[in-house]
């Protein structure tokens, strides 16, 4: 639960600024829905014939707003209860960075939910790498795995690199197949059954895809 709190809580964040609260009252609301939702165990609640944790999340989170936001924010800040430790001020730098998408704050948080996967999966291959001493080589490989813009040729990133042209491309299809083997357990992470995963992966590529 803890893994998965981490992982939605910057998209449901989003979701809370969007709502036209202060950063200051987004971090506090954020963090007690989160404390609220462990607490009374509400992740019991979902069901997978009802639809993707992702989408039981968001509503819970708007109940909690409508229902409860009042109270919380009354209180003092952190209302006595053991906060998670997020990092609220990267989480309010990133969202000044993206606040010129005018985009509805159902959309935002798909989004960013989505980039939060994607950011997860890039993280672990450039632990990986770097547990292998070889942090210079994922600089340079993860330029060809999709979404990046990177505009290295092949040919330009194997001579920096000291390889052959051939030897660089199967490093590329190594890096594409693990990426994709972390991509699909860290959305395993979210979901209730491992029918589900291919849904959310089409999911995750239509929201990123529309920009």
């Amino acid at each position: 639960m803890e893994t998965l709190c981490k992982t939605y809580w910057y998209p449901l964040y989003t979701y809370v600024r969007r709502q036209g609260h202060s950063p200051e009252d987004a971090q506090d609301l954020t963090q007690q829905f989160f404390a609220a939702f462990l607490e009374r165990k509400n992740f019991r609640l979902a069901d997978p014939q009802r639809g993707q944790f992702r989408s039981f999340l968001l509503t819970s989170l708007k109940h909690f707003l409508v229902n409860e936001w009042e109270r919380c924010t009354a209180q003092k800040r952190g209302g006595g209860k053991a906060l998670l430790p997020l990092d609220t001020v990267a989480a309010e730098s990133l969202y000044r960075q993206e606040s010129s998408h005018e985009l509805p704050a159902d959309r935002v948080y798909e989004r960013t939910w989505a980039l939060e996967m994607l950011r997860r999966v890039r993280d672990r291959l450039a632990q990986e790498y770097s547990a292998e001493g070889k942090s210079k080589r994922f600089v340079q490989l993860e330029q060809f795995l999709p979404g990046q813009k990177g505009e290295v040729t092949y040919a330009e990133a194997a001579r920096q690199l000291g390889v052959p042209e051939g030897t660089l491309k199967s490093d590329v299809n190594r890096l594409k197949k693990r990426y994709g083997h972390i991509l699909r357990a860290e959305i395993a992470q979210t979901v209730s059954s491992l029918d589900e995963i291919n849904d959310e992966l089409r999911h995750l590529i239509d929201v990123v895809s529309s920009g």
